[in-house]
């Protein structure tokens, strides 16, 4: 009498492992029977009447021996399925989209950035000074080819401590005055930077004035270029600058003593080879000859030395475009530019320093400074205003040679005149 569960013979019964088992060799781990789970019997159908059927064992191919290689147990399908498998138990976690990763990344990257520049711009625009309002300037000469800055560097004391004035060598005189001026030209044929001497001899013309809107007439009255300035600020500058040379300005760009050291300062110094020892009591000067990055106070007292050079004023201006040169260079530079910590300082402190035109926009200002640093990489030209000799004290300008110089910046040619 067979004492085993229907449809379990004697043969399945020696075929198992453990204790009275026939075999004296264990089962191998790879052919350990999974249950299969069918459809539960009806009730009373079963092979004990009311019990229900019992899970069948069959080996992993549902062949029921257990001679077949069960490759179901090395696949890790008995206990939920492999890393490729979907036949485990518990829900599997799909493979990542990456290129969905990608395109949503690439896209918060471009509208962070463009939010960022647009905020930016505002910031920057909005802190613009724009006080020289050049409508004011009559009898204005036609424009020409390119774009005309004058470029204006005051000896104002505003915004400087007595301790600031003491450090820097300013002295305490009150007003401000023409400490240099600058025309910068730019245009197909690379910039062109012109130092207008503050000794040079112009005529004072007919002007409104800037506050009173009152007419001058002109009465042929021969002063030094900085009297002009001193007596009627950046409009009558502009105006004195246009009837002398015939050149239109489009813009007007001016910093002071305090702005110019802030701006140097917070661009982290900047680089310049120096061609002699330089060592001057009244702007503060004492430099070695040799290439070395000047901190603001150091700066300044390099583009206001004269005195200690030989060509005094003439030698004073080659330094101040040499510098103005390098500043726009270290301030266009990557290590600027893609460090905001040192970008918007940089940007903060021009910005508030600087006294523009009224159509001065952040598109025309960089423009400015990249000119200036093509100045630098050689892609430009730099010289003084061509000049004759002097009268006076005040430097005579060479007619015939600021003509020529007059007609190519106006067509937009490449300048061949010569300045001193």
């Amino acid at each position: 009498m067979n004492d085993w569960p229907e449809a379990w013979s004697d043969d399945n019964r020696g075929r198992r492992y453990g204790r009275g088992s026939a075999s004296a060799q264990p089962e191998s781990p790879r052919v350990m029977r999974q249950v299969r789970r069918g459809q539960p019997a009806p009730p009373g159908q079963g092979a004990y009447g009311g019990v229900p059927q019992q899970p069948q064992y069959v080996d992993g191919h549902g062949s029921g021996g257990y001679d077949d290689y069960d490759s179901g147990y090395n696949t890790g399908q008995v206990y939920g399925g492999g890393r490729g498998g979907g036949d485990g138990y518990g829900p599997q976690r799909p493979a990542p989209d990456w290129r969905r990763r990608i395109k949503w990344t690439a896209i918060t990257l471009v509208t962070v950035l463009f939010v960022t520049t647009v905020a930016t711009y505002f910031w920057a625009d909005s802190k613009l000074n724009r006080e020289v309002d050049l409508s004011k300037v009559i009898e204005r000469p036609e424009k020409g080819e390119g774009t005309n800055y004058l470029i204006v560097g005051s000896d104002s004391r505003e915004g400087l401590s007595d301790e600031d004035k003491k450090r820097l060598r300013t002295g305490s005189s009150e007003g401000k005055r023409t400490d240099s001026v600058m025309i910068l030209h730019t245009g197909d044929n690379g910039p062109t930077l012109i130092s207008l001497p503050r000794d040079s001899n112009v005529e004072i013309p007919t002007f409104k004035g800037s506050e009173s809107g009152k007419t001058y007439p002109g009465t042929g009255r021969q002063v030094k270029l900085n009297a002009a300035y001193a007596e009627d600020g950046p409009e009558l500058l502009v105006r004195t600058v246009e009837f002398n040379t015939g050149l239109h300005i489009d813009h007007y760009v001016e910093i002071g003593f305090a702005g110019f050291a802030n701006i140097v300062d917070a661009a982290g110094g900047v680089e310049i080879d120096i061609p002699q020892d330089i060592k001057d009591t009244k702007s503060g000067a004492d430099l070695k000859k040799g290439k070395q990055t000047l901190n603001g106070e150091e700066a300044l007292a390099f583009v206001r030395t004269r005195y200690a050079l030989a060509g005094s004023d003439l030698d004073r201006t080659k330094n101040q475009q040499k510098f103005l040169s390098a500043l726009a260079n270290q301030v266009a530079t990557p290590g600027t530019v893609l460090n905001p910590f040192r970008l918007y300082p940089t940007m903060s402190a021009g910005l508030d320093s600087l006294i523009v035109d009224k159509e001065m926009g952040l598109f025309d200002l960089a423009d400015m400074f990249w000119s200036m640093k093509g100045v630098s990489g050689g892609e430009g030209t730099s010289m003084n205003m061509p000049l004759a000799g002097s009268s006076g004290g005040n430097l005579l300008w060479d007619k015939d040679k600021v003509k020529q110089l007059v007609n190519q910046l106006n067509n937009d040619e490449k300048v061949t005149v010569t300045g001193d």
